[in-house]
């Protein structure tokens, strides 16, 4: 077993897109972090793999996302095809991905840290997954020259784990669950009107008065504090890219104007 140690190692990765593909019947990477996220594909084997000190066994077929903040390391038990897909900072490289992609990433990035383990992935989606990763690793060979195609990969990727999360279950499935709540507003963060408390509560069959009180209770925060800051954060990695306008803002997250942008992060970074 690794020990937590304060000066944990930590990969870097300065390139904007790289692809691994390799079998190991031996971990031999001590705990680490990294300055990347990391998609991780299991193609075979079977294992634990401790993220943040959190044991998630591991099959064939898994998919993780890693951030820059997670500790982790595998365990291999029986040997492992990986595949990883690892990327730098996305908004500085938002110009040469797919139109949307960067809204599909950031969804997926901001529901990583509130379910720190695999995908549970549908049998139906499965399979689209594996000739998704295949497709990567092929066009990994000329790295350069694919780049654009890796990262519509990437976009696939993301659509398809999106549908897999909590808040798409089917209706009957839904309840007040807080991991659900988490998801809807990560994934709605670009549409206000579908954050508002009679909106959300419809959504999660429950009423008005009931929603807000429930989401404090549970997340220590209020309802429209949690969806301010979340915005607020969003936006400023984008003014930290500076490669995004004022007026680009307001129109991707549904503000006024620009003097609404300016405002929506004063408040919060006060």
């Amino acid at each position: 077993m690794f020990l937590y140690f304060s000066a944990m190692k930590r990969y870097r990765q300065y390139e904007p897109l790289t692809v691994s593909d390799f079998e190991v019947a031996q971990w031999h990477h001590p705990i680490h972090r990294h300055n990347h996220y990391e998609l991780i594909y299991i193609k075979d084997g079977q294992g634990i793999h401790y993220i943040q000190q959190v044991a998630n066994p591991y099959q064939r077929g898994d998919v993780f996302l890693l951030g820059p903040d997670d500790d982790h390391y595998f365990e291999i038990d029986i040997s492992t095809h990986f595949v990883y897909i690892k990327f730098n900072n996305p908004y500085v490289y938002a110009n040469s991905m797919p139109i949307g992609f960067l809204q599909q990433l950031e969804y997926l990035i901001k529901s990583r840290e509130t379910h720190l383990r695999n995908y549970i992935i549908k049998a139906s989606d499965q399979d689209i997954i594996a000739n998704i990763f295949n497709i990567v690793v092929a066009l990994k060979k000329n790295l350069l020259h694919n780049e654009q195609l890796i990262w519509m990969q990437v976009l696939v990727l993301a659509a398809i784990l999106q549908r897999n999360m909590p808040e798409l279950k089917p209706a009957s499935e839904k309840g007040s669950d807080m991991q659900a709540m988490f998801c809807y507003v990560h994934k709605h963060i670009y549409t206000p009107e579908k954050l508002k408390a009679a909106v959300m509560a419809a959504h999660f069959h429950t009423t008005t008065n009931y929603i807000g009180p429930y989401f404090k209770r549970n997340a220590g925060i209020t309802l429209r504090e949690y969806i301010a800051d979340y915005r607020a954060t969003l936006i400023n990695q984008r003014i930290a890219s500076q490669r995004y306008s004022l007026k680009e803002l307001a129109a991707a997250f549904g503000l006024t104007d620009e003097s609404h942008v300016l405002k929506s992060i004063k408040k919060v970074n006060k």
